[in-house]
């Protein structure tokens, strides 16, 4: 394998990944609407195979993704898999026979990859009024060398386990999450919101999508988890951290996360990948190094990378104001959905 130069660091020797993915109907859905795809991209291979399962990171790198339909009858579960089947056929087609085998090339692809799905998602539907407005989260992270590089729309999750502690690596795109960002409300009390469900995005619905793109540096023993709603409405990210970390087989840790999720009502479909990583390519994780949402910057500026608009609330009010505030708060939910016709609450 040619030595690839990440961050202007050499990487001559070996990044290994452990890979394991599971999805479950859960406890009220009577359909599943989730999908997840797992691919080694140097050896053109998207399963849960031997050698998928365990592969070292090749010189065009390997992709996981998760995605979370949307829409009556089976708009969900289509929208779902033409996104993971686009995103991999896509990063095949365009990655694969690139030259410039660069991450900012990758990051680009892996960017485009998800607008050239979510095209095919709208003109599916445009042309087929049975499923018109479809539409699917989706959290598509590829792997190339020592970085994972993360694309994101919608409310599915990526978390980086290091050393036991959990941190997110995406932004959820929901409104509940906009109005945390303002400090209009706090994690606790978007989590109980009866409008937690509603998303600002999602592949499909519109025929321009604004993907996040971020990334992270990937060491030693550092596990990567990708997982839908389902798993992340019931389970904390704490407790998933405490799972993976003391569970050595992935696919016992995979069967764990479910079952806990299940017990606490199972609302939703529920899916999950995890992803271990180690070898000598990657360097020991140090007590201060950056973890968490750092957006990547593409240089082209035609191609750059815009985070969903966030709201970033009201100033702070006058003395005697608090009523004026709540008024603002209620004006700017009833903005988001007027504007945002696709909203989706799949909570319903």
């Amino acid at each position: 394998m040619p030595h690839l130069t990440m961050f202007g660091r050499p990487t001559p020797k070996p990044i290994k990944v452990e890979v394991f993915a599971k999805t479950d109907l859960g406890r009220t859905r009577d359909h599943n609407e989730d999908r997840f795809l797992v691919a080694d991209l140097s050896r053109r291979e998207a399963s849960l195979q031997p050698a998928v399962r365990t592969h070292e990171v090749g010189e065009r790198g390997s992709l996981f993704v998760v995605a979370d339909g949307m829409g009556g009858a089976a708009a969900g579960e289509l929208a779902s898999e033409m996104a993971t089947d686009t995103i991999y056929q896509q990063m095949v087609r365009a990655w694969g026979t690139e030259r410039e085998v660069t991450a900012q090339r990758f990051a680009f692809r892996l960017k485009e990859a998800v607008e050239v799905a979510n095209e095919h998602i709208h003109a599916y539907a445009a042309t087929h009024p049975e499923v018109r407005g479809m539409g699917t989260t989706t959290t598509a992270v590829g792997v190339l060398a020592d970085h994972c590089f993360l694309t994101q729309v919608g409310d599915s999750r990526a978390y980086l386990i290091r050393n036991g502690q959990a941190v997110q690596l995406t932004r959820d795109q929901s409104l509940m999450q906009r109005l945390v960002e303002a400090g209009e409300l706090t994690e606790e009390e978007a989590a109980r919101s009866e409008r937690r469900n509603i998303i600002l995005q999602a592949l499909g619905p519109d025929a321009r999508v604004k993907v996040d793109l971020t990334h992270q540096e990937v060491c030693q023993g550092d596990i990567l988890v990708l997982c839908s709603d389902g798993l992340s409405g019931q389970v904390k990210k704490e407790e998933i951290a405490a799972v993976v970390t003391r569970e050595r087989d992935l696919q016992a840790a995979c069967d764990k996360l479910i079952a806990l999720a299940n017990e606490r009502g199972g609302p939703d479909n529920i899916t999950v990948v995890l992803a271990r990583f180690h070898g000598a390519g990657l360097r020991p994780p140090e007590p201060n190094g950056q973890m968490g949402y750092q957006v990547y910057p593409l240089i082209d500026t035609e191609t750059s990378t815009e985070p969903v608009p966030v709201y970033r609330g009201s100033r702070a009010p006058e003395p005697a104001a608090r009523n004026r505030r709540r008024v603002i708060v209620l004006l700017v939910i009833a903005a988001a959905a007027a504007v945002a016709l696709y909203l989706v609450n799949r909570s319903q």
